[in-house]
C-alpha cells in the first residue's frame, strides 16, 4: 500500500478504491497542502444510477469528507450523444425532455449520499449549461484540433468496437471530445483539478488532462477505481431480476438489502471497505468473524449500505422483514409486492407470469427454469407445474399470495 500524505488519497487507498492515478505524487502533494475540487460525471441515460455508480459517488463522499470540494456532474449534454465505451452498439438517442426527467429522478439518490448543504457543500452541475451553447465551427477550431484521431482509435473502448467490425458513429466518436472539454470547462468555472471514474473511463479522463495541457491550462489529474468483481469472478451489479438500481422504485430497499446480505463470504470485508463508512478498525474486527458469525457480518454490510442509499429507517425495515421472513417463518407484508387487479386474479394468473410480475424472474423462460429446478414455492408449497394458475383460492388470510424462488428470494402478489 502506497504511503500517501493527504487524508483523501490515504482513505481511498486503504479502502481499495484506487486503480490508476495520472500523477499520484503531485496529486497527493496538492491534496495535502490545499483544498482541491474534483468531480465525477454521470450521464442521465436512465431514471436511476446503479450499484457500479455507487462506487464513484462514494469516492466523491470521501473527497468531501476529507475537506475538499465535490462536484457531481450531470450529463445533460453528453447524454444526448451517449458514451460508446465498451458497448456493442449505439445507445438509444434520448430527447431533451427524457434526459431532464432522468436527471430529476437521479438527483434523489445523490442527496442521500452527498451533503449539498453545510459548511462544505457538494455541488451539482449540468454540462448542458455549456455544451448545448457551443458554436460548432468555433468548437472544432478551439478544441477539436487538439485531438489526434490516431490516438483516439488506439483506446481500448474504441478498438474493441472496431475489432468486432461494429459500427462506431461519428456522433459517438465526438463523446470523448465532449468529456475532455467538460474537464477543462469545470476547471475554468470552478477550479476543478481532478476527475474520477471507473477504470473503463481512463481514456476519456486522460483526454481531458491532455486537453488542458495543449490549451495552455493548468495541470489536471485523473483517478480511476478498479472494475469491481465478486470473488467468483462475476461482475458486480446484476441481480436475478436485472440491474441493481439505486432508486427504490426500480429496485426496492428490501431487494437492495438482500443483494448485499447474499454477498459471498470472501467479499464481505472488501465490500465493507468500499460501500460503508465504518472505520477500518471496525471492519477488520467484523472481518475476523468466523463460522456462522459471517452471516452477522453480511447483515451489518447490508444494513449499512441500505442506510446510505435509502435511509436508516428503510434499512432497519428491510432487516426486520428479512428476520420475519427467514427466521420467524411469518408473512411480512413489507416484502416486495406486485399488485394485480381482482379481475386478473379471478380469471387466473399463470405462475410464470406471476414470477415475472413479482420481479423474481426476468422472463417467462427464466421463470420456467426456476420451476423445472424445483426452486419455486407458492405460499411455501413447492411448485412443479409451470402451467399452474393462481386464483382467489391461493390468497392467504393476509390477502396476499407469497411467491418464493429458492430460500432467500420472496415477494407477494396482492389484489387491488
Amino acid at each position: 500500500m502506497t504511503k500517501f500524505k493527504s487524508d483523501f488519497l490515504r482513505v481511498l487507498d486503504e479502502r481499495g478504491f484506487i486503480h490508476q492515478i495520472s500523477d499520484p505524487e503531485s496529486l497527493d502533494q496538492l491534496a495535502s497542502s490545499q483544498k482541491i475540487t474534483g468531480y465525477v460525471g454521470y450521464d442521465a441515460t436512465a431514471t436511476s444510477i446503479h450499484i457500479g455508480n455507487l462506487i464513484t459517488v462514494t469516492m466523491l463522499y470521501w473527497l468531501q469528507e476529507t475537506g475538499h470540494q465535490a462536484i457531481s456532474l450531470m450529463g445533460g449534454g453528453t447524454s444526448m450523444v451517449g458514451d460508446p465505451s465498451f458497448r456493442d452498439d449505439q445507445r438509444k438517442l434520448l430527447t431533451v425532455e427524457q434526459i431532464e426527467t432522468n436527471i430529476e429522478s437521479i438527483k434523489r439518490v445523490y442527496g442521500n449520499i452527498l451533503n449539498y448543504g453545510g459548511s462544505n457543500p457538494a455541488m451539482m452541475v449540468n454540462n448542458a449549461d455549456w455544451l448545448l451553447k457551443l458554436n460548432y465551427i468555433e468548437f472544432l477550431r478551439d478544441v477539436g484540433r487538439h485531438f489526434s484521431v490516431n490516438r483516439m482509435l488506439s483506446f481500448d473502448s474504441v478498438k474493441l468496437r472496431l475489432d468486432r467490425e461494429q459500427s462506431l458513429s461519428f456522433l459517438e466518436f465526438n463523446y470523448m471530445i465532449m468529456q475532455g472539454y467538460d474537464f477543462t470547462e469545470l476547471n475554468r468555472r470552478y477550479g476543478t483539478v481532478l476527475q474520477m471514474g471507473g477504470s473503463d473511463q481512463w481514456g476519456n479522463i486522460i483526454n481531458g488532462v491532455d486537453l488542458s495541457h495543449r490549451m495552455g491550462g493548468p495541470q489536471l489529474y485523473a483517478l480511476t477505481t478498479p472494475l469491481l468483481t465478486k470473488s467468483s469472478g462475476e461482475k458486480m451489479g446484476k441481480s436475478a431480476s436485472g440491474a441493481v438500481w439505486l432508486n427504490g422504485d426500480l429496485f426496492s430497499p428490501y431487494d437492495f438489502w438482500q443483494y448485499f446480505r447474499n454477498t459471498e463470504d470472501a467479499d464481505v470485508v472488501k465490500f465493507l471497505k468500499i460501500f460503508t463508512r465504518l472505520p477500518i478498525s471496525e471492519i477488520e474486527r467484523i472481518g475476523a468473524l468466523g463460522g456462522n458469525e459471517i452471516n452477522e457480518a453480511k447483515k451489518i454490510l447490508a444494513t449499512e449500505v441500505t442506510a446510505i442509499v435509502h435511509g436508516r429507517d428503510a434499512a432497519i425495515q428491510a432487516a426486520a422483514t428479512a428476520l420475519a421472513t427467514f427466521e420467524s417463518g411469518a408473512i411480512d407484508l413489507s416484502l416486495p409486492t406486485a399488485e394485480v387487479t381482482h379481475a386478473e386474479l379471478a380469471s387466473g394468473i399463470g405462475i410464470l407470469n406471476a414470477l415475472v410480475k413479482a420481479g423474481l424472474a426476468a422472463s417467462n423462460g427464466e421463470a420456467r427454469r426456476h420451476v423445472a429446478s424445483g426452486a419455486v414455492k407458492v405460499n411455501d408449497a413447492a411448485v412443479d407445474d409451470d402451467k399452474l394458475s393462481l386464483g382467489d383460492n391461493a390468497l392467504l388470510d393476509e390477502g396476499v399470495i407469497k411467491l418464493s424462488v429458492g430460500k432467500k428470494r420472496h415477494a407477494l402478489i396482492k389484489p387491488i
